[in-house]
């Protein structure tokens, strides 16, 4: 009963604002036009104000075709960007930019596989303020590749940079406490595996389920240096699957031996995934 009484009162309202309107209607048209008219009358004699009023509209003409272009050039980039699957970029120097990036990583790994290369992982994860520290205590699982720490990437890297505080030996350190903070993770039952690679670092990936982040090792310069770009998974193609069969082939390459946290022995493999041999970690010597 309430529906239909509150129905019926709509309707009633509709039909006298629509009177109203249909009543007023000719008077508002009627006060207006002769307002406009009055007013042009008034104006029309005025050179300077017509002279100003032309200026302005050729000026608003130009910043609207400027837009048009703009905005055309805008989305061009935005379908490239979209086709490469690129979501995001953070600057090098942006701290609310890197803020943020560093919790959507939080968000985006939790509870899920995770997957890294990077050269020594202190900042990235070791550091209790990395990106990733808290992305490894809430994952599910990680494999991760670092720097061989006795091997001559390490030196190559320490050598490439103008900073005389990075030496071999200061970045063999950072690696080593990485190793320390995976085997502390390993200790709580994660499933955390870890392999060493001999090159030079090439990127920094970080693959976080279907999202993945990316920076460059410059020669000369400190990846904190670099911008940051994330890529999404797009079934339709991008650079998402690039990256991450980059990831898979360094992972599964026999030359490229595994960590054994609880041992601290170097495990290598075949390309069918069987053990090979083993040696300490501990017993090998540091190429200068």
């Amino acid at each position: 009963m309430k529906k239909t009484a509150a129905h019926v009162l709509y309707h009633i309202v509709v039909v006298m604002l629509s009177a109203a309107f249909a009543f007023f209607l000719p008077d508002t048209i009627r006060y207006l036009s002769h307002t406009f008219l009055v007013s042009w009358s008034y104006i029309e004699n005025r050179e300077l104000f017509l002279v100003s009023t032309e200026i302005a509209a050729a000026v608003m003409l130009i910043i609207f075709v400027n837009l048009i272009v703009r905005n055309w050039g805008v989305r061009k980039h935005v379908r490239m960007a979209i086709a490469a699957g690129l979501v995001a970029v953070t600057p090098a120097k942006t701290f609310f930019g890197r803020r943020w990036m560093k919790k959507l990583k939080e968000e985006l790994g939790f509870n899920r596989n995770i997957m890294l290369i990077g050269s020594t992982g202190f900042r990235t994860f070791a550091d209790p303020e990395g990106d990733l520290h808290q992305v490894l205590k809430n994952c599910r699982e990680a494999k991760i590749m670092l720097l061989d720490p006795l091997k001559d990437g390490v030196v190559a890297r320490a050598k490439s940079l103008a900073d005389p505080d990075i030496t071999p030996e200061s970045l063999r350190e950072q690696i080593i406490r990485s190793i320390d903070f995976l085997k502390e993770l390993k200790s709580l039952q994660k499933n955390i595996r870890l392999k060493l690679y001999r090159e030079v670092p090439l990127v920094k990936l970080a693959i976080l389920g279907d999202r993945l982040c990316l920076q460059h090792y410059p020669t000369g310069l400190n990846v904190v240096d670099m911008p940051e770009y994330m890529f999404r998974h797009d079934r339709n193609g991008g650079l998402f699957d690039l990256f991450y069969q980059y990831f898979v082939s360094r992972w599964f390459d026999p030359d490229v031996p595994e960590y054994d946290l609880d041992t601290d022995e170097l495990v290598y493999r075949d390309k069918s995934g069987n053990e090979v041999r083993r040696e300490q970690f501990n017993e090998v010597v540091m190429e200068v």
